[in-house]
């Protein structure tokens, strides 16, 4: 079993399965044409000039999981394009083929997933670290064992701190019947330190709306569209955390950021405190370069936090994703879908899903849907209904 397939099973039901360790690879810096930007080269080693601020740069894998720092556990990125629905909330297409409950092929533009007959990931536990969602394109369906229950996209949010345990589906209902269902989202695991590893769980709702976004225009007009999910940029403040987040000090520095560059655009990223994990995404785009720096693309950019940099865009739109935080720094125990800090914890966390399944499952299936609607809404444990409005 590859890497990348052992990371994405770690999201499934099945406990059994164990989470593969993840390595890095270190590049450098290698001077450019005369006159020209400097590039990155793997797998090299120099000591670079303080002005660059790229410390390791690491490939982006084909598949949809990404590697992470700590805080972070890992960043997946499905980017699926799903054919019309076929009334059922699935594909109105021919799934033959397929290894179903475990269809990560992206045949034909799209994976089901673990899911059957709509794609998605059925229920399944998780213990000991949060869970960050940011639904660009499409809907997703969101069900729990708290009895919450959400139908969002659009950029929306959703901050899941499963804590002590919790069970949860996300499914991603086909609800176009006669054009194209394209699906886009980032789900980000967020580390939760031993202290609030075995708080209650903790369900939330940020609606589009709520999200703070911004379009800065360089010298020449051209943009420069930020959004932020965690952390703050001169006056804008994102969503409030969890009240057992890491996220939730602003001593840990936490920030989630989607940045999108209008062809030929600059910005210039600020500086932050000396110590952290920066990481920036380069995720889609044709070029880039950090402060002069040429950033090969589909790749993750390790950054010496302290530093600015200036951010200058090629000829096409180019995204960005930063993940930046203070590290836990404690032991990580990871198998499946629980992280804990030691193995006996772990054994501890496989003992209490068998015995209390988190709670139970309040659904009448393991893959519910939210029915046929296009309206965006989120059912609290209490009963609560909101809408974005």
């Amino acid at each position: 079993m590859s890497k990348e397939s052992e990371l994405e099973l770690s999201r499934r039901r099945a406990l059994s399965l164990v989470v593969a360790g993840v390595g890095v690879n270190a590049c450098s810096r290698a001077e450019g044409p005369k006159g020209g930007p400097a590039s990155l080269v793997a797998p090299a080693r120099s000591l670079w000039s303080t002005t660059n601020p790229v410390l390791q740069a690491s490939p982006l894998p084909a598949g949809s999981t990404w590697e992470t720092l700590d805080p972070f556990l890992f960043c997946a990125h499905h980017d699926d394009h799903y054919p019309p629905g076929n009334g059922a909330f699935g594909p109105r297409v021919s799934l033959a083929g397929r290894a179903l409950g475990q269809d990560f092929s992206g045949r034909d533009g799209f994976s089901m997933y673990h899911g059957l007959s709509v794609p998605g990931f059925p229920q399944h536990p998780h213990r000991g670290f949060e869970t960050v969602t940011v639904v660009r394109r499409g809907l997703l369906d969101h069900s729990d064992s708290l009895g919450a229950a959400a139908r969002f996209g659009e950029g929306d949010l959703q901050w899941l701190t499963a804590g002590a345990g919790i069970q949860h589906a996300e499914m991603f209902p086909l609800l176009g019947q006669a054009s194209a269902n394209p699906l886009e989202l980032f789900q980000i695991w967020l580390n939760l330190p031993q202290k609030n590893k075995m708080v209650a769980p903790y369900f939330s709702m940020f609606w589009s709306k709520d999200v703070p976004t911004r379009t800065f225009l360089d010298t020449r007009g051209r943009p420069c569209e930020v959004s932020l999910r965690a952390g703050d940029l001169e006056d804008m403040r994102a969503p409030t955390s969890p009240p057992h987040s890491w996220a939730k000090d602003p001593g840990n520095a936490v920030c989630i950021w989607t940045i999108k560059l209008g062809p030929g655009a600059s910005w210039e990223l600020p500086g932050a405190l000396a110590g952290l994990n920066r990481s920036l995404y380069f995720f889609r785009g044709q070029s880039l370069t950090l402060n002069g720096v040429v950033a090969p693309t589909r790749h993750r950019l390790d950054l010496r936090s302290e530093l600015r940099v200036r951010l200058e865009n090629g000829p096409e739109e180019s995204e960005l994703l930063l993940l930046q935080g203070r590290p836990i720094r404690e032991p990580i125990a990871r198998r499946g879908p629980f992280v804990m800090n030691t193995d006996e914890e772990i054994r501890a966390a496989y003992y209490d899903y068998q015995a209390t399944q988190f709670g139970g499952w309040p659904w009448p299936s393991e893959a519910p849907v939210h029915g046929g609607e296009r309206q965006r809404f989120a059912r609290h444990p209490d009963g609560r209904v909101e809408r974005p409005g």
